[in-house]
């Protein structure tokens, strides 16, 4: 198929050819079209279940006493005010520490491929009947929702199913944007996921009614 051409001074002829748009020989620019990537983006099931088995290998490297106030977690009853249960916050630095270690050789694309699942992830679960249960302003259940996440996909799931299993104004605000400034600290720039949504507060409509 002909491109359409466009004629051009010698000054655009040579900034053409520099940026590697064809130039004919008569100095006509072939027009370039560029594709842009669809809006709605969805993680593939292969990077879901890469975030998940970092998350749980970055636990594993803690030892057996923060996995065990992760099952406590899962297996209390719904209204339980024990107050060991928020033992787990002493030890999601390390967690994210490891977790940084464990991501540190990935490319742009894998971090961009894992931010786009926690983005999904937060948004599955930024709804009314969960923040009932976390509380929190809108960052603040953002970063309600960053801890679920960090707790890894049983915990997620749990939640999913029933949001008494969630922590009342327990956060971790790193996990939110965990793999995007991983990306931003080794690439220079954020990633774009190509989602159209937002994990912000308050955007999944579906969790929210009127």
């Amino acid at each position: 198929m002909d491109h359409p051409v466009y004629a051009a001074g010698a000054s655009s002829t040579h900034a053409a050819r520099i940026a590697g748009i064809p130039v004919g020989t008569d100095g006509y620019i072939s027009a370039v079209t560029t594709t842009v990537d669809p809006v709605g983006a969805m993680p593939t099931a292969a990077d879901e279940a890469q975030l998940w088995a970092l998350i749980e290998s970055a636990w594993a490297l803690l030892g057996p006493e923060p996995a065990a106030l992760r099952r406590a977690l899962l297996d209390r009853a719904p209204d339980a005010e024990d107050h060991e249960l928020y033992a787990i916050d002493a030890w999601l630095d390390r967690f994210l520490a490891n977790l940084h270690d464990l991501s540190a050789d990935l490319s742009s694309p894998e971090l961009t491929d894992l931010d786009r699942v926690v983005e999904r992830k937060l948004y599955d679960i930024d709804r009314a009947d969960i923040h009932e249960v976390t509380d929190g302003s809108d960052d603040g259940f953002l970063y309600a929702r960053g801890f679920i996440v960090a707790l890894g996909e049983q915990f997620h799931e749990a939640v999913k199913a029933d949001p008494t299993v969630a922590l009342l104004d327990a956060e971790c605000e790193s996990m939110c944007y965990f793999f995007a400034h991983l990306h931003e600290e080794r690439f220079g720039s954020w990633p774009e996921t190509g989602s159209g949504i937002s994990r912000e507060s308050v955007n999944n409509k579906a969790g929210w009614p009127d």
